[in-house]
């Protein structure tokens, strides 16, 4: 179950998950339920709920709940959570900007460089940043890139200290949006 208590948008993001599960059909039989996720997710890192998405394709090769938490101390994780297994796979924590100390120790490529890397292969407009510090200290650029005229959008993940594509997926759905993030009108 979702923890109590929940701040304003984990609250939001609560009420639309269950609205979201009582209007949807049941997962498919190789699935589990998103609650299912958002449980392992808590086992690993308590705290609010910010966002949730949905990745059809993920690191994994598996259909994928990304779940974001923030912590009682307000340092915000991101938990991939396999939707067959309800295994979480990684853990990261999220820098609030390239400048942060734990990111910019190891970075050598400018935001724009990744962000130039990520549209050169991929195209579509920037609808969100985030700079992500993973298990191993590394820091990378999480890019989500929105295609015209679709309603998914590629995250691609660019490696900050060697500037290479270390990861790609493609968000179907999203619930919640952090401050800072772009609306797309075309999801």
């Amino acid at each position: 179950m979702i923890p109590k208590p929940l701040s304003s948008i984990g609250a939001l993001v609560a009420t639309t998950l269950l609205s979201v599960t009582a209007a949807s059909a049941a997962p498919p039989d190789d699935q589990i339920s998103l609650e299912q996720c958002l449980d392992a997710a808590q086992n690993v890192r308590r705290g609010d709920i910010v966002k949730v998405e949905y990745l059809s394709v993920s690191p994994a090769g598996a259909p994928t709940y990304e779940i974001e938490v923030r912590d009682s101390s307000g340092t915000e994780w991101e938990l991939m959570c396999n939707a067959r297994t309800g295994d979480i796979y990684e853990l990261e924590t999220e820098a609030e900007s390239a400048d942060e100390e734990a990111f910019a120790r190891t970075a050598k490529v400018s935001e724009a460089e990744a962000i130039k890397t990520a549209q050169t292969r991929f195209g579509g407009e920037v609808v969100e940043v985030e700079y992500e510090i993973e298990s191993n200290g590394s820091p990378s650029y999480e890019i989500d890139l929105a295609q015209e005229g679709q309603d998914s959008e590629f995250k691609v993940e660019v490696d900050a200290a060697s500037g290479e594509i270390v990861e790609l997926s493609v968000e179907q759905w999203q619930i919640g949006q952090e401050p800072d993030e772009k609306a797309n009108p075309t999801r």
